[in-house]
């Protein structure tokens, strides 16, 4: 038995250094060829990095400017006095339904003629049509419908304007064409 692990110790030996003698052959002589390739290449000159320039400091004068906090002050010939021309806005009365929609997504479907009154049919963004009728409300700027026709529901919306007072604008909502009506 010692004769057998002997003659195996010698095979693993063996084999061992023809493994050792495998590896000792030049294995690197591509990554040598190639690192003399590159050696022997034209050398390319580099341009100088442009001049830098100094920066000149601003010097930050905030005595000089207008504090963005503050709001600004009228001149004495550019003012204009913002008289109260009594438009405004009646916040105290309970909102309608169609008042919380931008007049854009409201659309006239038709009208309908009850009690001897012309009432129009109104679309709102949800899909359910509304009735109404002169002095109801819709919209979002305080519009209130002054007159209904067969095309046409016409209103005056309170508007704010720019002095920080209120002006009525004019506003028609025309009869809306249907699929159906296309020809």
């Amino acid at each position: 038995m010692l004769a057998w692990v002997l003659r195996l110790r010698r095979l693993t030996a063996a084999v061992t250094l023809s493994s050792i003698a495998a590896c000792a052959e030049d294995e690197m002589a591509d990554l040598k060829a190639y690192v003399a390739e590159v050696k022997e290449r034209q050398k390319v000159s580099v341009e100088p990095l442009p001049e830098i320039k100094a920066a000149v400091p601003y010097l930050f004068k905030s005595d000089e400017l207008h504090d963005p906090f503050k709001p600004f002050e009228k001149s004495g010939e550019a003012e204009t006095s913002t008289a109260d021309n009594g438009i405004r806005p009646d916040t105290s009365r309970p909102k309608e339904l169609l008042e919380g929609y931008e007049l854009d997504v409201l659309k006239m479907v038709g009208t309908v003629k009850m009690f001897g009154n012309l009432w129009a049919l109104v679309l709102a963004a949800d899909g359910t049509i509304h009735r109404v009728r002169v002095g109801n409300h819709m919209g979002l700027n305080f519009g209130r419908i002054t007159r209904i026709t067969e095309a046409a529901v016409e209103l005056v919306e309170i508007v704010p304007d720019a002095q920080g007072g209120w002006l009525e604008r004019n506003a028609t909502m025309s009869l809306a064409e249907t699929a159906g009506d296309k020809k």
